[in-house]
């Protein structure tokens, strides 16, 4: 390890070295996978995959080998955890996806982590200090693996952890590849920082030249190979670990892989992994075309996944990110094993609602099945056409507009004015579900088009109701034929509202009148109290409101009995976020409170009451 002081000097020289290499190199690496030496070349082109191509136009589509690699299913990893991942495996689902998916629009065939490891899950490197394919789970190695992908018309991927992997580092004596004077030394902290979501890297020093030097060189590496998409994992603001300590923010490696994908000679996706800070979100959407919003879907059990763990808690954590996908960049919900029947450890309610929730979401629809064995009903929930339209077209994502109960309404506004609605009955029993059409913004009737059963069950007038298993869904297009609804809209900080215990008014630069009401916690209340309606009815009032993490609160009209509603995150405490509340009003004027009860609620920033039932 060196002194402070001579690596101050010695960065200064090296910084005008690199510096003037790069005014003088324009030339990228040889497209063989065996290290090239450290000069420059001529460019590669690619002729199938065009630098200008727009990547994530549209949610991605594909598979990736991590759900098999971490189960524990009966002869999945023969020797050892995470043994899965082989050359042979992946050409088997390689054939596979392009035989049974390809025609659907399903492209990807993405590599996960351990293709530079043996199965005692140690690592290898070439001499740069960069991964270096196994021999025994990758003979041919990772160049012949993607191009028998590309020779099947599909586009291969591949896995990082962020950071520079410490058996890369080499006591820093391994030089950078293309980048005279630099070495692993070079693009780190004295103090050997660690970074990631397992700390298995150290962090790198961007304020040296020679660290975008080492990412340029996997970048070329990756594109030189003929890779078109690249998963980076561990990466902070996210992955377990605070944003309190800037050895796991990770902005800088993700603008840095930006900039060396752009070099590179070759359009390369780039998604981040895992449970990434949405107080970071400006950041992922700038510089990488998807992010991971939750924790891995896989069980690491004796199935794929679970229900309890952990599919069922993207219907809490997706709302607050639906306002942030879009084309260019995508929320990711993580792998959709829906295929394979048993191995995939769920019930076929639960597998249709898993996959309702991805496409509603416009979340990349890639799954970790072994496509070899896809039953008959996976099949038709991973290839039905009506629902891929959803998640492929231009539709925006849905988002729950009923409170984030055990049964739940999701819905968006199509372009041609249609409506995507699901009904979710997250409950362990049968449950009926229904959505009203004033909660969509419209009265009288509508067409309904079953999407999974590719059915039209005709006209229905004022809402829809269906008896859902546990665990269970049901997926519409919905045609309005009414006519819109007229609102009246009542601020929260209005002064004829009644605050009770902490409530209180706040700024709040988000919020319709600039204000909200907040400190609704442990007994504190917020009543309105001048909420007039023509006629007596069950009325959808909309519940404006802001909340940095789910809470709940207690929704009562006139003081009759209340009823508990949880509100999903908005994501912060300045962005407002709507559903819809039922509440039985009399004609004339009415109260509707907000009570805390002995929990915390979220701030309320206004109400809208229909003005007809």
């Amino acid at each position: 390890m060196r002194s402070p002081r001579s690596a101050v000097s010695r960065r200064a020289l090296r910084t005008l070295a690199v510096l003037a290499l790069t005014a003088v190199t324009t030339g990228l690496a040889t497209t063989v996978e065996a290290a090239p030496s450290p000069t420059a070349t001529t460019p590669v082109q690619h002729p199938h995959a065009g630098i200008d191509s727009p990547l994530a136009a549209n949610p991605y589509m594909g598979w990736s080998s991590w759900s098999m690699q971490s189960s524990k299913y009966p002869g999945l990893n023969p020797n050892g955890n995470y043994s899965w991942l082989t050359e042979a495996n992946v050409i088997k689902q390689t054939d596979a996806l392009a035989a049974k998916l390809k025609k659907y629009g399903y492209e990807y065939v993405n590599i996960d982590a351990g293709w530079w490891m043996d199965w005692s899950w140690t690592s290898q490197y070439d001499e740069y200090g960069r991964q270096k394919a196994d021999p025994v789970r990758f003979p041919s190695g990772m160049k012949a693996v993607a191009d028998h992908i590309h020779s099947k018309g599909l586009k291969a991927g591949i896995y990082l952890p962020v950071g520079l992997e410490k058996g890369a580092y080499n006591d820093g004596k391994n030089p950078i590849w293309n980048a005279a004077g630099c070495t692993t030394g070079d693009i780190v902290y004295d103090d050997l920082r660690t970074t990631n979501g397992w700390d298995s890297a150290y962090k790198i020093d961007f304020s040296d030249p020679c660290a975008q030097k080492y990412i340029d060189s996997q970048a070329q590496m990756f594109a030189d190979w003929g890779y078109d998409f690249l998963k980076l994992d561990g990466v902070g603001p996210g992955s377990f670990k605070s944003d309190d300590n800037d050895n796991y923010n990770n902005v800088p490696d993700v603008a840095a892989w930006q900039k060396a994908i752009k070099t590179a000679g070759r359009p390369i996706h780039l998604e981040l992994s895992w449970s990434l800070d949405i107080g970071h979100v400006a950041d992922w959407k700038k510089y990488s075309n998807g992010w991971r919003i939750d924790t891995d879907v896989e069980c690491y059990c004796n199935t794929l996944v679970s229900w309890e763990d952990s599919v069922n808690d993207r219907w809490d954590d997706a709302p607050a990110w639906a306002r942030h996908a879009g084309p260019g960049g995508w929320n990711d919900l993580d792998s959709l094993d829906v295929g394979n029947g048993e191995m995939d450890g769920l019930t076929k309610a639960e597998r249709q609602s898993y996959a309702t929730l991805w496409a509603i979401a416009k979340s990349p629809l890639f799954t970790g099945d072994d496509l070899t064995r896809l039953d008959s009903y996976g099949l038709s929930l991973l290839t039905n056409r009506e629902v891929l339209a959803i998640n492929q077209g231009n539709t925006p994502p849905a988002a729950p507009i009923t409170p984030s109960d055990p049964q739940q309404v999701w819905a968006t506004k199509n372009p041609n004015g249609t409506y995507t609605v699901a009904l979710f009955n997250l409950s362990d029993q049968p449950s009926a579900v229904t959505a009203d059409w004033s909660a969509l913004g419209f009265t009288g009737k509508a067409k309904i088009r079953d999407l999974w059963r590719h059915e039209n069950l005709g006209l229905t007038a004022g809402k829809i109701t269906k008896t859902l298993p546990a665990h269970g869904s049901r997926l519409f297009t919905v045609t309005p034929v009414g006519h819109l609804l007229g609102w009246t809209g009542i601020e929260a900080e209005a002064t004829s509202n009644t605050l009770t215990g902490n409530a209180s008014v706040a700024d709040c630069s988000g919020c319709s009148g600039g204000h909200k009401v907040g400190n609704l916690y442990i007994g504190s209340k917020l009543t309105f109290n001048n909420v007039v309606v023509p006629k007596a009815g069950k009325y959808q009032i909309r519940v404006s409101y802001i909340s940095g993490d789910a809470r709940s609160a207690l929704v009562s009209a006139n003081g009759d009995g209340a009823t508990s509603h949880k509100f999903a995150s908005t994501g912060d405490w300045s962005t407002s976020n709507s559903v819809y509340v039922a509440v039985n009003l009399q004609a004339g004027t009415n109260t509707v409170t907000f009570d805390s009860g002995t929990g915390y609620a979220p701030d309320i920033d206004r109400i809208d009451v229909p003005t007809s039932s």
